[in-house]
C-alpha cells in the first residue's frame, strides 16, 4: 500500500505559490525523478520523518553534512548553550579559535583558515585569492564537478545543474565565463593540454579529490598526484573542494587519504554540524593575502556565527573517538555489498562507486570514471528506484548525479532493511 503523501502534497502546493520553484535549492524539487517532494517535519538519528508522518531511513543526511545522524544529543547541546549566550555577535569569540585549532591540526596543509558561510562562498574566496596571488585570472576545474554557483564555476557543472540539464552557466557574462578552462576528471592529459596552450594565465586548477558531484567518481591512481606536480611545476595553486570529503572520507579529509598537499582547501558541511557554514585555508603566505592583512577582501556579517562554530565543535570532538572512521567504514561497506548482491542476483546492471560513507549507484554495465561515463547510466531506472525505495521507507537523493551518504547513527538494523527493500525493489526493476 503506496505511503500517504496528502498533507506533503498540501504544502508543496503552497510552497509553489510563495517560493520560486517550491523550494530553496533546485535538487530538493524532484524534477530529476518526477512526482512531488515529501516535506519533512523533524529528523532523529538515522531517520527522516515527513509532515504525514511516514519515516525514512535517511542517507541523504542533508547532503552530507550529518555524519553523526539528526539530532545529535551533544551537536543539539552544544547550540542550546550556545543560543542562550546570543545568536550572532559581529565580534571575535573563542569558539571561532577553538574551531579553527581543530581545523589546522586536522587538515596536513592548513596552516590558518577563513570561516564564511556556506561552500560556494569557500570556493568563491578561494579563487579570489588565488587569483591574486597568482597574478593570473585563468581557473581550471573538471567537467561534472559542482563547485557552488558563483559566476564561472557553473560552466559545464554537476550536481542540481547536470540533474536539471540547465544550460551552461546562464547568466554569467561570456567574458568572465571564458576565464573557467574544463578539463576531463581523471584525464591528466585534458590537463597537460590547458597547461600548454594557456600556461602562465593559469592562476589555479580547482578540483573535488573526490568527485561527489556527478555521483561519487574515486581519483585513478597518480591523478591528485599529477595535479599537484603539474601546478607546481607552472607556478599556479592546487584547491581542493573539499565541501563534501573533508571529515568525511578521513578526519583530515581526501588529502589526508591520498597524501595529496593543495594550496588551498575548501571546507563545508561537517565542519558546521548541520548548521550553515563554510571555510577556506591553507598556506600562511598565501592565506596572509586576506584583509585585514593583505589587499584581497573578504566579509560576512554571520561568518564564524556562534551557533555553527558550537555545532562544529561538538561534531569534531564526536569524530575523535576511538574507531569512529573504522565503524562507518564497516557500515557502508556491508550496505554497498548488500545492494551490489542484491542487484546481481536479480540481473541489474549496477555500478555502486564508494569513497568511505560516500557512495553513489549508476544503473549502468560499465566502470564510472568520469562525467561522461557517468552520464551514460540509466537516470530512468534511478528514478522508477528512488521512488520504490521512498515507498517502502529509504529516502536517497532524488537525483542520479548525487552523493548518497551513511552516518554514525546507522546500524545494522538500518541496513539490513534498506536491503531487504533493495532486493523486492530490484524484482520490479526487472
Amino acid at each position: 500500500m503506496p505511503l500517504p503523501h496528502d498533507r506533503s502534497h498540501e504544502v508543496f502546493q503552497r510552497s509553489l505559490r510563495y517560493l520560486t520553484g517550491g523550494v530553496n535549492s533546485p535538487v530538493r524539487a524532484f524534477r530529476a525523478v518526477g512526482g512531488e517532494p515529501v516535506v519533512i517535519a523533524r529528523g532523529e538519528g538515522p531517520y527522516l520523518y515527513d509532515v504525514d508522518g511516514n519515516r525514512y531511513v535517511d542517507y541523504v543526511c542533508s547532503w552530507g553534512a550529518l555524519i553523526l545522524g539528526h539530532a545529535h544529543p551533544a551537536v543539539v547541546e552544544a547550540v542550546r548553550l550556545a543560543a542562550e549566550r546570543g545568536t550572532s555577535y559581529g565580534a571575535p569569540t573563542e569558539a571561532e579559535a577553538d574551531l579553527a585549532q581543530l581545523i589546522v591540526e586536522a587538515v596536513p596543509s592548513i596552516e590558518t583558515v577563513r570561516f564564511v558561510n556556506s561552500g560556494s562562498e569557500a570556493t568563491m574566496s578561494a579563487l579570489r585569492l588565488a587569483r591574486a596571488f597568482t597574478n593570473r585570472n585563468k581557473i581550471v576545474k573538471f567537467e561534472g564537478s559542482y563547485h557552488g554557483h558563483a559566476d564561472g564555476l557553473l560552466v559545464r557543472a554537476g550536481s542540481g545543474v547536470a540533474t536539471l540539464g540547465l544550460p551552461d552557466s546562464p547568466g554569467v557574462p561570456a567574458s568572465y565565463a571564458q576565464e573557467t578552462l574544463v578539463a576531463r576528471y581523471n584525464d591528466v592529459q585534458s590537463v597537460e593540454r590547458l597547461f600548454q596552450r594557456h600556461g602562465r594565465e593559469i592562476a589555479a586548477v580547482i578540483v573535488e579529490p573526490v568527485a561527489g558531484n556527478m555521483g561519487v567518481v574515486a581519483p585513478q591512481p597518480g591523478f591528485l598526484e599529477s595535479l599537484r606536480e603539474i601546478t607546481r611545476r607552472d607556478g599556479a595553486l592546487l584547491v581542493f573542494d573539499e565541501v563534501i570529503t573533508g571529515f568525511r572520507v578521513a578526519y583530515g579529509g581526501a588529502q589526508s587519504l591520498y597524501g595529496v598537499a593543495p594550496d588551498l582547501t575548501c571546507l563545508g558541511k561537517i565542519i558546521g554540524g548541520g548548521l550553515p557554514v563554510g571555510a577556506y585555508g591553507g598556506r600562511r603566505d598565501i592565506m596572509e593575502m586576506l584583509a585585514p592583512l593583505g589587499p584581497v577582501y573578504q566579509a560576512g556579517t554571520l561568518s564564524g556565527n556562534p551557533l555553527a562554530m558550537a555545532a562544529g565543535l561538538a561534531t569534531l570532538r564526536e569524530l575523535q573517538s576511538p574507531g569512529f572512521y573504522e565503524r562507518l567504514e564497516e557500515l557502508s561497506a556491508k550496505l554497498v555489498e548488500g545492494i551490489g548482491q542484491a542487484a546481481a542476483r536479480a540481473g541489474v546492471s549496477l555500478r555502486l562507486n564508494r569513497v568511505g560513507s560516500m557512495r553513489t549507484p549508476f544503473f549502468v554495465d560499465a566502470p564510472v570514471t568520469d562525467y561522461e561515463s557517468a552520464r551514460r547510466a540509466d537516470t530512468v531506472r534511478y528514478a522508477r528506484f528512488f521512488h520504490a525505495m521512498l515507498e517502502r521507507g529509504v529516502y536517497l537523493a532524488p537525483s542520479p548525479f548525487e552523493a548518497v551518504f551513511m552516518s554514525s547513527a546507522h546500524g545494522d538494523e538500518e541496513i539490513d532493511a534498506t536491503i531487504a527493500a533493495a532486493k523486492t525493489v530490484f524484482a520490479e526493476l526487472v
